[in-house]
């Protein structure tokens, strides 16, 4: 039997999945505010802490694709539970670290969880709702979810790294737990028709290889330096790998990436400029919590209270951004968005050592909020636009490896130009405080031109689709299907 009406728990359903995703956004921000506490309690040394957040990163960029696509041959609800268990688990595991190697254990093993979960809770949301003004509306409210988890994370991780950092691993226990016991009842098993299943596994082993030395050679490029024979290496490296990860797939029968989704200028478009747009929606607060804390002294706490501007933008541009989109397309929408991004990260370059709230942070939060709002629900919905439900999981795996990649590249970004014109300005006789406050005026001038950069993807690379593909096949509940 064949679905053919909408299936009347669908918005049970994504609340349940945008709980998910909320999880798995918070987790990521939460964690940048207890590092310090982690760091004295379990006694890391210096330059071993950013392995918390280099050894998650590493694994969610590696393997997004490959989770993706196995929800679509494994089964999407089946998959979504798969990663949920691994996630809540692997959190249980950093709650109770007892050294800095164990931490960065879990860390890997929660990456796994995450790789899995966020692309599969995705291509559901895609194959519960139908292209169109429905589907719109609830990737606005998967896009605003973003901004706000985000925020969230300052606005918790301050009191519960207070009362002690593992709190911000074990609140994802009861939580993940509740979920595994309502997701056989909310969610429909569903998986791509295919003529056979196959994982490709020379073709897994070559992607994850090739995004883990990308995401690593720009996670420590501020560290050993962009022209460092390290970065040069693992760049180089990665890119012989695409080219063999392109070959074996243009070859085997059933490729982990089938080519032909390429041919999609709308989904290429898409993801190019939500990895530009990543660049600067993880480089700009990266470099904003280190002024507001190092130079006016904000606690995380004050930080994240002062900073609502911010996620409430957000939220409410997502939601009607999703509506525009139908409107005048997602050239215009994703290049507002991106405008507003760059015009946020310009009035920061102004900032200043006697700087305040309302002064220095404040216009660039209220131009920023909305930007990351328009321009997220854009990309996420041109990159599914039009997309085969067979191809689901591959199609949302692609955007979020995107978004990945791009939060890698963008932090590693703003962070060279922070830091090397905070040396110059040491070397030519200027104060420590100067420094400082020159660092990141440069830091947020480097987030202007890659605006500069992704409103130039936007306009040449995004269209409107001729409409839903032609070869769409219906979505095959598992257990009706015969043999199953």
């Amino acid at each position: 039997m064949v679905q053919t009406v909408p299936d009347p728990r669908r918005w049970k359903a994504l609340a349940l999945l945008c709980g998910a995703f909320f999880m798995v956004i918070l987790d990521s921000a939460i964690v940048v505010v207890a590092l310090p506490s982690i760091e004295s309690d379990l006694g890391f040394a210096p330059g071993d802490l950013q392995g918390v957040l280099s050894a998650y990163a590493l694994t969610v960029g590696g393997l997004l694709l490959l989770g993706g696509r196995s929800a679509d041959l494994l089964g999407r609800r089946r998959m979504f539970m798969v990663g949920l268990a691994l996630f809540t688990v692997a959190s249980l595991l950093c709650g109770l670290a007892w050294s800095p190697a164990a931490l960065i254990a879990a860390r890997v093993f929660q990456g796994v969880g995450a790789a899995i979960l966020t692309p599969t809770a995705l291509s559901i949301v895609m194959t519960t709702f139908e292209e169109g003004p429905e589907r719109n509306k609830t990737l606005g409210i998967w896009g605003s979810l973003g901004g706000v988890g985000g925020t969230a994370g300052w606005l918790i991780g301050g009191p519960l790294t207070e009362a002690s950092w593992e709190w911000i691993f074990l609140i994802n226990v009861p939580i993940g737990v509740a979920a595994l016991v309502v997701a056989p009842r909310l969610l429909r098993e569903s998986r791509a028709v295919v003529r056979r299943r196959g994982f490709d596994p020379a073709g897994a082993l070559s992607a994850t290889a090739a995004l883990v030395m990308l995401v690593y050679a720009v996670v420590e490029a501020p560290k050993a330096g962009w022209g460092d024979p390290q970065t040069l290496g693992l760049l180089l490296g990665a890119a012989v790998l695409f080219g063999v990860f392109a070959v074996i797939e243009s070859r085997v029968a059933e490729p982990l990436l089938p080519l032909r989704i390429l041919r999609s200028w709308t989904l290429a478009g898409a993801n190019l400029t939500m990895l530009l747009f990543s660049t600067i929606a993880f480089g700009m607060p990266f470099i904003l919590t280190l002024y507001a804390q190092q130079v006016l002294g904000y606690s995380a706490v004050k930080f994240g209270l002062t900073s609502i501007v911010f996620p409430i933008g957000a939220a409410v541009a997502a939601i009607i951004g999703q509506s525009l989109v139908l409107k005048i397309g997602f050239r215009a929408v994703a290049a507002t968005g991106i405008t507003l991004l760059g015009l946020a990260c310009l009035y920061l370059t102004q900032v200043s050592a006697g700087g305040n709230y309302f002064g220095d942070i404040f216009v660039g939060l209220l131009l920023f909020g909305p930007g990351v709002g328009f321009t997220f629900v854009t990309c996420s919905i041109a990159a599914l636009a039009g997309i085969p439900e067979r191809d689901a999981g591959l199609a949302s795996g692609l955007s979020n490896t995107s978004f990945q990649i791009g939060a890698a590249v963008g932090t590693a970004i703003v962070s060279t130009a922070a830091v090397s014109r905070s040396s110059d300005v040491i070397a030519s006789g200027g104060d420590a405080l100067g420094a400082l406050v020159a660092s990141h005026q440069a830091g947020f001038l480097a987030a202007v031109v890659l605006a500069g950069v992704a409103l130039l993807a936007a306009l040449l690379l995004l269209r409107r689709p001729a409409g839903p593909a032609s070869d769409n096949p219906p979505l095959v509940p598992v257990g009706e299907r015969v043999g199953d």
